[in-house]
């Protein structure tokens, strides 16, 4: 603190501009201030378009994977109907043999069916001479009444086997009918398309549709060539955009450093700006909040360790995610008497909250320290800021500082797509002789 208001008395001891000077260092300060803001404004579209753009490539070059699955995909569709072409054709030919052995079978079954027809007119003939025995027997009386007897078992024997004979014929029929029904089905005569078997016929819709799909693969596959080139150009395009995008970023990182330090240069001179209330607001109130650690740790209500804890616990289920430290508690209920005091200061006031230096906020002004909704994004993103790690550009200056004061102007994400530009004037907070962070007092212009 000694440091502070030594560097305060010698901002006081230097001469206070005057006449024109005066209004030459106004004029500065408020160009400076019209720079600053859109220099800010400038800034954070970029980052906006960096950000879409980061997105946009991380999107291509998933496409651009998918897309060599695509290709492996047609690869193997390809081999696959290749392999089922070739497939098809065997069974073709399998088929084809098939009709080879039925026509065999046919002219076996014929033969079988002329043996059957012959052994029927055995029987017809056997049959006849049993019945002619038969009759001798009978005329030769007693002496004949043996060999009667057996021409009744011949006689009887042939008809069974002139019935047979017939069941044979009859089923040898029906097979050879459909037999040849089964050769017509898998014959290939060569005589067109419209006198080949219906299997055949079949078999080669078949190889037809597998065709249609090799050539539809093979056509897929070139057009997947061509995109895959496509996409590599596109990857590279954004990749360059990418790069434009971070330079350019980093030229208004410069041009807006500039601006500030002309603001912070103008301030120091010693004359009223607008900024002036809102920078000696700060330092007084950052003074107000160092005391009270000071005091914390005096009267033993913190220790040190925990005032400087900086193991930030995450609240499971938070979203945008919040954090707890050892702090949390006292900063509760010390910096509200401090932090709120200042949102009277001006109706510009955005807010006014204490940051420790890795620009964690423990807790935040009424309006924005509301507890989160479950699943609502966009609200707890406006509403639920306390308890949050704010290390984007600006909270990490502003909890880091050590000069007297920093002034910067930056675009504040306001959730839900909405933004704002402000001016956000920081002094830093010591507790214990360190350097704990720093009260960060946003407004607008």
């Amino acid at each position: 603190m000694a440091m502070f208001k030594k560097n305060r008395e010698a901002d006081m001891a230097a001469p206070a501009a005057t006449g024109p000077d005066l209004s030459l260092v106004r004029g500065l300060s408020q160009q400076a201030s019209t720079l600053g803001r859109e220099a800010a404004e400038v800034r954070g579209l970029l980052d906006d378009t960096a950000k879409i753009a980061s997105a946009q490539a991380d999107a291509v070059k998933a496409l651009a994977q998918q897309l060599q699955q695509v290709v492996a995909s047609q690869a193997s569709i390809g081999s696959e109907t290749s392999s089922s072409q070739q497939a098809v054709a065997e069974v073709g030919n399998a088929i084809e043999n098939v009709g080879s052995e039925v026509g065999t079978i046919i002219d076996t079954l014929r033969q079988v069916s002329a043996a059957a027809s012959q052994i029927t007119k055995i029987a017809l003939q056997t049959r006849l001479v049993a019945f002619n025995a038969n009759v001798e027997a009978k005329r030769a009386g007693q002496a004949g009444r043996g060999f009667g007897v057996v021409a009744d078992a011949v006689k009887d024997l042939a008809a069974q086997v002139e019935a047979s004979s017939k069941q044979i014929t009859s089923t040898v029929g029906l097979l050879d009918t459909r037999i040849a029904t089964l050769a017509r089905e898998i014959q290939r005569n060569g005589q067109g398309a419209a006198a080949e078997g219906a299997v055949h016929r079949a078999i080669a819709v078949v190889q037809q549709g597998v065709q249609r799909i090799c050539l539809a693969a093979e056509s897929s596959s070139k057009v997947c060539d061509g995109l895959e080139s496509q996409m590599s150009a596109i990857e590279s395009e954004m990749h360059r955009t990418q790069q434009s995008l971070g330079s350019a970023l980093a030229r208004t990182e410069s041009f807006l450093k500039f601006s500030e330090q002309l603001i912070e240069t103008t301030a120091e001179c010693g004359v009223e700006t607008e900024d002036t209330p809102y920078i000696q607001a700060v330092q007084q109130a950052a003074g107000q909040i160092s005391k009270l650690l000071d005091d914390a740790l005096r009267t033993g209500s913190i220790s040190p360790a925990d005032l400087f804890d900086s193991q930030y616990l995450a609240v499971p289920g938070s979203a945008p995610a919040q954090h707890s430290t050892r702090f949390c508690a006292l900063a509760d209920r010390l910096f509200p008497q401090v932090q709120d005091k200042l949102l009277a200061l001006s109706g510009k006031v955005v807010f006014c909250i204490a940051a420790d230096r890795n620009g964690f906020i423990a807790c935040h002004n009424p309006k924005y320290n509301l507890p989160q909704r479950q699943g609502d994004l966009a609200w707890n993103t406006a509403h639920c800021r306390h308890r949050r790690i704010f290390n984007d550009r600006t909270g990490l200056a502003s909890g880091r500082n050590q000069r007297p004061f920093l002034l910067q102007t930056y675009r504040r994400d306001m959730g839900g797509g909405q933004f704002i530009v402000m001016k956000e004037a920081a002094s830093p907070i010591m507790a214990g002789g360190r350097h704990w962070g720093g009260l960060r007092l946003a407004f607008k212009f």
